[in-house]
């Protein structure tokens, strides 16, 4: 992990800072291009083609069954079900406050408006099962599609050594009411909910992370006019450590290690006006990392991160608004008076108390969020996220009457003849 000095580096060295490293996704874009347009030409046989080549697990039916999940209920401890239990409990709590009313408003006496909620009908969540099987995303995703009032919800994740979905992800499924759920992981599975097999149904909307295959594959759908939208095209994951003096070192090269340990692409960064506090860090990163048991993930993860070092508190706030962070944990003497100033991030964790640990599982919030700098755009995953908005309007004689003049004039300057006639037949 290399340490870089802002004082030093060049105005284009500072950007390239700020860019994040390539993850290699360009060097299969035409392999998953062609599995999206392979399974929408030929649904379920090249679902299971693909997931024989990279899956191969001997999956005879996609769909889990009831018995498969209350097998699953027997494979997974008291112990980790109940913590689902308080997790799930966790994040109902902070995403039933996203819930958005109908807002009627008079504009004038005869022109009344108003905007209702719809929520999707249908909607796909995908579930990785790499290197680590995720229940937690079951929650991020099923929780705030319950609570839109989604109809159906669809989960694929890919099938493990037995022919099945992890057993944990079975379960936290389970405890959400989710029993629609298909073997199936991959690009082919994104494919399969966007274009639909006999197996898999078609949805409105897919959700969920992803690796590399996966993110391609969500790009592509969302593209292809016979596809559907998505949430985000997010990942790897990284996190952005702005800290100064009065910060512990350790607790912030442990955050750092818990970020990096998620995917070799992943980048973590630590931006701080102390060298020596940096300098520490860095020396705790290198020690620690051969002790855990991702190490190799973390070590190719580790070469793709730094710390800068910048001339001031200030600076640190400037360069992380720049790199607009997936996760950004602020360890400074006055985390809220940094967090006001923050424009630009995912999530924020403000303190030594708050590992982004917390957030990943059980605080509330929603762990699916915008990488790669797009948190300059886009927000994480919400309940909004499974909705839409729809606009009414109504208005009386006397208000079309009294918008009239405004109306005519403004169809005559974008010389749109029968706009205006549409007003005036009204009035005659």
């Amino acid at each position: 992990m290399k340490i870089y000095y802002k004082r030093k580096l060049s105005r284009e060295e500072l950007l390239q800072l700020i860019k994040r490293p390539g993850d290699g996704a360009e060097n299969i874009k035409t392999l998953v291009n062609n599995i999206c347009l392979d399974v929408k030409k030929r649904g379920d046989d090249a679902v299971r083609e693909y997931g024989d080549l990279y899956e191969p697990t001997a999956v005879e039916e996609f769909r889990v069954m009831d018995d498969e999940i209350e097998e699953a209920e027997n494979l997974v401890s008291p112990k980790l079900r109940d913590a689902i239990s308080v997790a799930a409990a966790n994040i109902r709590k902070f995403h039933e406050s996203q819930l958005r009313d109908t807002t009627e408003i008079t504009i004038a006496d005869g022109i009344t408006c108003r905007r209702e909620i719809r929520s999707y009908d249908t909607v796909g969540l995908y579930i990785p099962a790499g290197s680590a099987p995720l229940p937690s995303t079951v929650l991020m995703l099923g929780i705030p599609a319950h609570i839109a009032g989604c109809n159906r919800i669809v989960l694929c994740s890919p099938p493990n050594a037995a022919a099945t979905v992890d057993p944990t992800v079975l379960v936290a499924a389970s405890q959400l009411g989710i029993g629609e759920i298909y073997k199936a992981g991959g690009a082919q599975a994104i494919a399969a909910m966007a274009y639909g097999t006999k197996s898999i149904p078609k949805v409105e909307k897919i959700f969920g992370p992803g690796s590399r295959y996966v993110m391609l594959a969500k790009q592509f759908v969302s593209n292809d006019p016979d596809g559907c939208p998505v949430d985000l095209i997010a990942g790897p994951s990284e996190l952005l450590v702005l800290a100064d003096t009065t910060a512990d070192a350790s607790v912030i090269a442990i955050d750092l290690l818990s970020q990096a340990e998620h995917d070799p692409f992943s980048q973590v960064v630590l931006v701080t006006p102390e060298e020596k506090l940096a300098e520490e860090v860095v020396k705790i990163v290198q020690t620690r990392t051969p002790q855990l048991q991702r190490r190799k993930i973390i070590e190719q993860s580790i070469a793709r991160s730094y710390a800068l070092v910048v001339p001031s508190l200030q600076e640190a706030v400037n360069f992380t608004n720049d790199y607009a962070p997936e996760h950004l944990s602020i360890f400074t003497q006055n985390p809220e008076d940094i967090a006001s100033q923050i424009k630009h991030a995912g999530s924020v964790f403000l303190g030594e108390y708050s590992p982004v640990t917390a957030g990943d599982y059980a605080s509330g919030t929603n762990h699916t969020l915008p990488t790669s700098g797009s948190a300059k755009w886009f927000g994480g995953l919400t309940v909004e996220s499974f909705q839409k908005s729809i606009t009414f309007q109504t208005l009386t004689e006397e208000g079309l009457k009294n918008l009239a003049p405004a109306l005519i004039t403004l169809t005559e300057a974008e010389g749109l003849e029968a706009h205006k006639l549409a007003v005036t037949e009204r009035l005659k």
